[in-house]
């Protein structure tokens, strides 16, 4: 292989095999593979800015069965500490959301073992009648494989339910790693790779807009991390022509703080900004089909995140009014809506308001959010 051949390739947007990109990973310089990426990047969104959203992250419960080994979010069934969010709750923070210029709630919570598909139908259909203008970026595939297991239904079944009922688009979450001998290791009560792969398929299927996740840095190998990128890649391939599909891509490093990972097995994040940078750019060599690719700002930081979009990055993501899982593990970077834009900004790029369909949002009349956690 030749470093030369491969990236000219990738820049004919020509699918690279796993040992091509691992090949890159090893021997390609960075200025190389950040060039490229910074060229795929502006024949795929040429319009040269950088997109960002205004939204919420709320937890519908933080009860979990789920054990995974990086998240000190859960709780189990019956803990002092557990709850399932009540309608009261929504409702205020949803104002909230809509007073600071969200027009999105990310409902996420866990594996709970007794909220079924009614439980969620009803729920959503709930707040649209109460909202009808909010948006529904909710649940995941692990979320939709255990309400399909609980119910005795198939994926499909399960997310056409969950549209007719409000769901606008399905998140990437739980894909951390996708291949099975790391999903043993540290989510074992989650659903396999394929598994979650076939639930994207589904929502694709039925014309549910989706993005993709990869959170590295643990105990994968680089052949995994590059395998999930390939996986991830085909199933965008087999997307009916009229579906979205993986709208976005966004990796981000394991945060180790407190966890069972870090505690038990002495595994912490290892991951320096340039590596970070590098499989960004690696990412929008290896995903050509994925015209959207996010820096992890809430984990990576505001510098590190700025150079990546340098490196084939377009979208900074939410300022995520309220996050709570990711941040429960040491991530403890924040934006508010002015600080991101002036971030993006400062990176050299004009910022555009957008919504989970990256369509762009005129920036609303808003109240300007206070950082207090």
């Amino acid at each position: 292989m030749n470093v030369d051949k491969l990236l000219e390739r990738a820049l004919n947007f020509e699918f690279l095999s796993k040992e091509e990109g691992i090949y890159l990973y090893q021997n390609a310089a960075t200025a190389d593979l950040t060039y490229v990426a910074n060229a795929l990047r502006k024949i795929q969104v040429p319009h040269g800015k950088v997109t960002w959203q205004i939204d919420r992250n709320v937890n519908t419960t933080n009860v979990c069965i789920a054990n995974c080994k990086f998240c000190n979010f859960f709780r189990r069934p019956g803990h002092d500490e557990s709850y399932i969010t009540d309608i009261e709750t929504y409702k205020q923070k949803i104002e909230e959301t809509f007073r600071y210029g969200g027009d999105q709630l990310l409902l996420q919570g866990g594996h709970h073992p007794d909220l079924g598909l009614t439980f969620y139908t009803t729920l959503f259909k709930q707040l649209k009648e109460l909202y009808p203008t909010l948006k529904l970026h909710s649940l995941g595939p692990p979320e939709v494989a255990h309400i399909a297991k609980l119910e005795g239904l198939s994926h499909i079944e399960v997310l056409r339910s969950l549209k007719a009922s409000g769901l606008d688009s399905l998140p990437g979450a739980g894909a951390e790693i996708l291949n099975d001998r790391v999903r043993r290791l540290i989510s074992k009560g989650k659903c396999g790779g394929q598994e979650w792969l076939d639930v994207m398929r589904a929502a694709h299927q039925i014309n549910l807009p989706t993005s993709a996740t990869m959170m590295f840095g643990h105990i994968e190998t680089i052949e995994e991390r590059f395998e999930h990128l390939v996986w991830i890649r085909e199933v965008q391939h087999e997307k009916p022509a009229e579906a979205h599909g993986f709208i976005a891509f966004i990796p981000w490093p394991f945060q180790d703080d407190g966890t069972l990972l870090k505690r038990l097995r002495g595994i912490t994040n290892n991951v320096s900004s340039e590596e970070y940078i590098r499989m960004i750019a690696l990412s929008r060599i290896m995903l050509p089909n994925v015209k959207n690719i996010q820096a992890s700002w809430l984990t990576v930081g505001k510098k590190t995140a700025q150079l990546c979009l340098h490196a084939g990055a377009n979208d900074f993501g939410s300022i995520m009014i309220e996050e709570n899982v990711v941040s429960a593990a040491g991530a403890p970077h924040r934006f508010t809506s002015t600080s991101i834009q002036e971030a993006i900004l400062e990176a050299g790029f004009e910022p555009q308001l957008r919504t989970q369909k990256y369509e762009f949002r005129e920036l609303p009349q808003m109240e300007e959010q206070v950082i207090n956690y």
